[in-house]
C-alpha cells in the first residue's frame, strides 16, 4: 500500500510541476509538442523549466535530488538554464528549521546545546538531500577551542528512501521477468547496491569512518585536504569535523584571479581519482562541485578540499586488476586485449569470438582518442559501449555502477576546469606505473610482509606437518589413490620376479657352459 501511495505522489508531482510537458517539448516532432500544449491546459506552468525541475526533485526526496546532482555535473549535456538550477541541488537544497537541528543535537548528546558547543551558528551554511551543515566552536580534550562544522541528519529521510527503494525493487523485478535483457542487466543486484550505499549514508558514524580512512590513504600525496573527525562529538545523526576553508570548485573565475593553476588542478583531480580507485580500492563516490573546494591558504595553496563522505565505493583486488588492465589496454589501443579480458573475467560468455568483440570496441573508442576533453564525452562512449554490449551479452557488473557514475562526475568536473585536458595522457602514465608495481619487487615485498604473521605461525609447525603427511601418506584418506598404489606395488613385484628370473636364467646358462667345458677337459 505504501508503494501505491508513493507512486501516486510521484505522478502528482510530475503533473504538478509539468515535467511531462518538459519532456514532450524537448522533442522536435510537432505532434508531441501539440500534445504538450493540450496537456498543459489548466495548469500554471509559467515558472522557468529549470526551476520547475529543481523544485520537483526537491519535493520527491533524496534519491531524486541525487539524480539531479549527477546531472548538474554534466553541463555539456544540459541547457544552461537547467544546469544552473540543478547546480543549486549540490548544497542549496531548502534547509529544515534550525530549531529541529538543535533538537536533534541535544537528543544525540543528552545535554543542552550550550553545554556541547562553545558557540553555534544557527543559520546553516550548506544544505543537501541528506543533511545540513552548521558552523560551531568546541573545546577539544586539551581544552583548546577548535572551529568545527556540524553535520546534522535531515529528519524523516529513512522512510522516504525506503519507499523509493521499494518502488525500485518492484520495477527491477518487472524488468528481470519481462525483459529479454533482464539477466544481463541484473536490475535486482543494481538496486541492492544503491540500497546499501543510501542506508550507509544515513549513518554519520560510518561517514566519519570513511573520512578517516580517506584522510589516512591520501596523507602523503599533498593533493587533497580531508577534515579531521572529532570522535567525542560524533553520533549516528550528528557529525562534528574540522572546519575547512576553501573556494567552491565551481567558482573557476575567482580561482584564476587568486592565481590557482587551473590545468594543474584538473590533472590533480584525475590523479586523485585513479589513486583512490586503483591504489586503494576505496574512493569518494559523491564528487560533485558542492563537495569539493580549493584551498587558498598559503600553506596548502591550490590543494583540493574534499567534503561529504557518506558514499564511498570499494573494489576488490580482482576488480582492480581487471579494470586497470582494461584501462591500460584502452589507452594503448590494444582492443584485442580488452576483448580477451572481458572473456577472461566472465563479463561476456565464454564462447564469444574475440575478433568480433575487438572490432566492435575499436569502432566505438577509436574516434575519441587524441582529443582534448572538450571533444570527448565519456558519457557517449559508455552509452555506445552499452549498446554494443547488448549484441555480445555483456553482463552488467553491479559493483562497478557506482564507479561509472563517479567517472562521469570526474569528467564533468574536468570539463569545467580545463576543457583542453587530455584525459588519456594524464591517466595513462599513472596506470602503467600502477601495473608495473603489481608485478615488481615492491609488490612482492608488500605481499610477503602482509603474509609474515601467517608464515611466523606456520614455520614452527612445518616439520610436524610434513612428518604427519609422510606418516599417513594421504592414501588412507583416498581410496582411489590406495588402489593405484596397490597396483603399482603388484607391478613392481612382477618386475622384480622377472628381473631375478632373468638373472637366474643367465647364471644358469653360465653354469651350464662352465660345466660343459670342464666335462670336455676331463
Amino acid at each position: 500500500m505504501n508503494r501505491l501511495f508513493r507512486g501516486f505522489f510521484i505522478v502528482f508531482i510530475v503533473l504538478r510541476y509539468g515535467l511531462d510537458e518538459l519532456v514532450l517539448t524537448s522533442f522536435q516532432k510537432p505532434g508531441l509538442r501539440l500534445l504538450a500544449r493540450i496537456t498543459s491546459i489548466g495548469r500554471d506552468l509559467r515558472a522557468p523549466r529549470g526551476q520547475r525541475l529543481r523544485e520537483a526533485l526537491e519535493r520527491l526526496g533524496p534519491i531524486f535530488v541525487k539524480f539531479g546532482q549527477v546531472l548538474s555535473t554534466r553541463r555539456d549535456l544540459l541547457p544552461p538554464d537547467i544546469a544552473d538550477e540543478l547546480a543549486l541541488l549540490q548544497d542549496r537544497v531548502p534547509p529544515f528549521p534550525s530549531t529541529v537541528a538543535v533538537g536533534i543535537i541535544e537528543r544525540a548528546f543528552g545535554k543542552p546545546l550550550n553545554e556541547v558547543f562553545v558557540d553555534f551558528t544557527h543559520q546553516p551554511v550548506a544544505s543537501a538531500s541528506i543533511a545540513q551543515v552548521h558552523f560551531a566552536v568546541v573545546k577539544d580534550r586539551d581544552g583548546h577551542t577548535r572551529d568545527v562544522a556540524v553535520k546534522v541528519l535531515r529528519p524523516g529521510m529513512l522512510t522516504v528512501i525506503d519507499k523509493d527503494l521499494s518502488l525500485m525493487r518492484m520495477m527491477a523485478a518487472w524488468v528481470d521477468r519481462l525483459s529479454a535483457d533482464g539477466k544481463r542487466l541484473k536490475p535486482r543486484e543494481v538496486v541492492a547496491e544503491f540500497d546499501k550505499y543510501l542506508h550507509d549514508e544515513l549513518d554519520l558514524i560510518r561517514e566519519a569512518a570513511n573520512a578517516a580512512q580517506l584522510r589516512r590513504n591520501m596523507a602523503g600525496l599533498n593533493l587533497v585536504l580531508i577534515p579531521e573527525m572529532f570522535w567525542d562529538f560524533c553520533h549516528t545523526d550528528v557529525l562534528v569535523m574540522e572546519r575547512m576553508n576553501g573556494v567552491p570548485i565551481s567558482q573557476v573565475d575567482r580561482l584564476r584571479e587568486e592565481g590557482v593553476d587551473i590545468p594543474k588542478l584538473a590533472r590533480d583531480g584525475v590523479t586523485i581519482f585513479f589513486t583512490q580507485v586503483f591504489r586503494d580500492g576505496f574512493f569518494h563516490a559523491d564528487m560533485h562541485p558542492g563537495n569539493i573546494q580549493v584551498s587558498l591558504d598559503p600553506n596548502t595553496f591550490g590543494r583540493y578540499v574534499s567534503l561529504d563522505f557518506g558514499i564511498v565505493g570499494t573494489l576488490t583486488e580482482y576488480d582492480k586488476e581487471y579494470l586497470a588492465q582494461n584501462f591500460t589496454a584502452f589507452f594503448r589501443r590494444d582492443y584485442k586485449r580488452v576483448a580477451e579480458l572481458h572473456v577472461e573475467s566472465g563479463w561476456v560468455p565464454a564462447d564469444t569470438r574475440v575478433d568480433e568483440l575487438e572490432s566492435a570496441i575499436r569502432a566505438v573508442c577509436e574516434p575519441y582518442f587524441d582529443r582534448p576533453l572538450k571533444e570527448i564525452s565519456l558519457g557517449m562512449v559508455l552509452m555506445r559501449l552499452f549498446q554494443t554490449s547488448r549484441r555480445f551479452n555483456v553482463e552488467i557488473q553491479p559493483q562497478l555502477v557506482l564507479l561509472q557514475k563517479t567517472l562521469l562526475n570526474i569528467e564533468g568536473l574536468g570539463r569545467q576546469l580545463d576543457p583542453e585536458l587530455d584525459l588519456w595522457s594524464t591517466a595513462k602514465p599513472f596506470l602503467e606505473k600502477w601495473m608495473l608495481e603489481q608485478v615488481g619487487p615492491k609488490k612482492l615485498w608488500d605481499q610477503l610482509r602482509a603474509e609474515a604473521p601467517r608464515y611466523a605461525k606456520l614455520l614452527p609447525e612445518l616439520p610436524r606437518l610434513v612428518h604427519d603427511f609422510l606418516q599417513h601418506r594421504q592414501q588412507d584418506h583416498n581410496p582411489q589413490l590406495q588402489v593405484l598404489i596397490e597396483e603399482q606395488r603388484r607391478t613392481n613385484r612382477l618386475l622384480q620376479r622377472l628381473w631375478w628370473g632373468g638373472v637366474g636364467f643367465l647364471l644358469g646358462l653360465g653354469v651350464m657352459q662352465l660345466f660343459t667345458r670342464l666335462h670336455r677337459f676331463f
